[in-house]
């Protein structure tokens, strides 16, 4: 009995698991607006993301959170204080309690004294009144955002629907950060990707094809579930400002990787041309994905579709591949393990030690001392 509730703690059912990205916790002073429900009645929110061009930008955010840091501090010390003042007035009635009287009033009731409130007490309100959540976004009100994108150009903005918490199977409508940091590496190098055909793997809510879309030529940005597709799909015409005239078409198309071919019937939502996988074919030169490894099974079957894609190709190509390293403690191991990060490891060495004829794959890490251009924790896991 022990062993079979070890076994199911260690390896959770996919579907009981419900999963929350803190991309969005990153930035408390940032509106998310809900702003539809989708069809299997998640809520939606839509999230506007700023692009820093230069240091002054990145500094003046860094000052902001900074200074909510300062004042999450405060609170705690607020309440340090709270605690303390409590603890001295029990003290004090503890002293005195003998020989004193219980205070009642004209009924025999018995009539609780209060203690004033102090100016941490108030504080402690004050700084609590200040904290920022999701945000319903009423009918009517969809001009909500106006205020804070004035100060902004349109090229500065990124808007994103998305959720902010989903099970496992559904976390590709969330934003996470390796997409950030994968977005981070487009733009640090955007002379290099210009004009280029580029295929994204799990592309999610599409932030990181957006991004590409704003220097390549064209993107293919592929998921699975018509419903993740559309929210995607609905992101890409969001973000159109940002493409520039003639170039930056992001395509959104189904793309699943435990099938063997494309999905290629007409009838199917976002199915895929015979011109469009010819086109794929000819010209793509750049494939990436960003925060898909996170089960084994699906990690095996991304590997087995870039093996396919890739021999398949006319042109040599580049993978960019953006991960969280994220520590799960297992009762297995009875320690703090990164299994899936490990799988995806010994695959990816695999694949570099593949004996192939016609391919030959070499593995490079990427030093993450590039800029910063969005606003996330870029933490030593990614």
């Amino acid at each position: 009995m022990v062993d079979a509730a070890e076994k199911e703690m260690d390896n959770p059912t996919f579907r009981s698991d419900t999963v929350l990205s803190d991309v969005h916790l990153h930035c408390p002073n940032k509106r998310h607006l809900m702003v539809r429900l989708n069809a299997v009645g998640q809520p939606v929110f839509l999230s506007c993301f700023k692009i820093l061009w230069n240091t002054e930008d990145l500094a003046s955010e860094k000052s902001v959170r900074e200074a909510t840091t300062e004042r999450d501090h405060q609170y705690r010390s607020g309440d340090e204080l709270c605690d303390k003042d409590r603890n001295n007035l029990k003290k004090e009635r503890e002293l005195s309690i003998e020989g004193v009287e219980a205070l009642l009033d004209s009924d025999g009731d018995l009539e609780v004294v209060r203690r004033p409130r102090s100016a941490s007490d108030l504080e402690a309100e004050a700084l609590l009144r200040d904290a920022v959540y999701p945000v319903i976004l009423m009918k009517g009100q969809e001009d909500a955002f106006e205020d804070e994108e004035q100060e902004y150009t349109c090229s500065d903005v990124v808007k994103i629907e998305h959720t902010m918490a989903t099970p496992l199977e559904d976390v590709g409508k969330q934003v996470w950060r390796a997409a950030f940091l994968l977005a981070d590496y487009i733009i640090f190098k955007r002379d290099t990707l210009r004009c280029c055909s580029v295929l994204e793997l799990g592309g999610g809510t599409g932030i990181t094809s957006i991004i590409m879309g704003t220097v390549a030529k064209r993107v293919y940005c592929t998921d699975v579930g018509e419903d993740l597709l559309a929210m995607c799909e609905h992101n890409v015409a969001l973000n159109k400002h940002l493409m520039e005239p003639g170039r930056g078409e992001v395509k959104v198309k189904e793309l699943d990787w435990l099938k063997d071919e494309f999905c290629t019937d007409p009838e199917a939502p976002y199915s895929w041309s015979e011109e469009e996988i010819a086109d794929l074919h000819d010209h793509c030169t750049v494939i990436m994905a960003a925060d898909v490894f996170y089960d084994d099974d699906l990690t095996d079957a991304l590997f087995r579709t870039l093996y396919k894609i890739t021999h398949n190709l006319r042109n040599s190509c580049t993978v960019y591949l953006a991960l969280e390293k994220r520590l799960n403690f297992t009762l297995r191991h009875l320690d703090v393990t990164c299994e899936a990060y490990t799988h995806f490891r010994n695959t990816l060495n695999d694949l570099e030690n593949l004996q192939d004829s016609k391919m030959k794959y070499t593995v490079e890490p990427i030093k993450l001392d590039f800029c910063q251009f969005l606003i996330y924790e870029r933490i030593e896991q990614l």
